[in-house]
């Protein structure tokens, strides 16, 4: 199974969204404290996130401890600082996708620790970055489309008439 792994989230709005395309996937979701809000019970219903409960959450004190209950087998580091874009890489089916804080990206040590498996998404050269949420979209997508998008409705062609919620 695939995961989005999110390095000290900052917006909480962003981690919904990402929260959001988790659920609608089946790809689990990772977050590494410091977190910038809060996903107490309360707070989840509060901010209306219906869909919390279908997203398989994990929540790590440190980096540190998410490499020794996860390992780093087959983990990608995005950042608009990697030299490779995304469609260069062997993206397996259990990938784990790692993306930064919103503010500031994935912390230099670990870019450095993982330059080979550094990714970037191609974009024209004076856009700062994308969106987090939309950065997570497109790669989550990217590899499930390689691999067939196991297990999601909607796949393959319709035939005329056919009713959608049939497939």
């Amino acid at each position: 199974m695939n995961s989005i792994v999110l390095y000290a989230p900052e917006i909480p709005q962003n981690t919904g969204a990402i929260a959001r395309t988790c659920a609608a996937t089946g790809a689990s979701l990772h977050l590494i404290k410091p977190l910038g809000f809060d996903i107490s019970d309360a707070a989840v219903r509060r901010a209306g996130l219906d869909y919390w409960h279908l997203v398989d959450v994990h929540v790590y004190e440190s980096v540190e401890e998410y490499l020794a209950v996860n390992g780093d087998e087959d983990l990608w580091l995005l950042s608009t600082k990697a030299p490779r874009s995304y469609d260069r890489a062997d993206i397996g089916p259990s990938a784990a996708l790692m993306f930064g804080r919103e503010t500031s990206g994935l912390p230099e040590s670990l870019l450095e620790r993982y330059r080979d498996r550094c990714l970037r998404i191609p974009m024209r050269p004076r856009a700062r970055s994308l969106n987090l949420a939309s950065a997570a979209s497109i790669l989550l997508y990217d590899v499930l489309r390689r691999q067939g998008f196991p297990g999601l409705l909607g796949t393959g062609i319709m035939a005329v008439g056919e009713d959608a919620d049939q497939r």
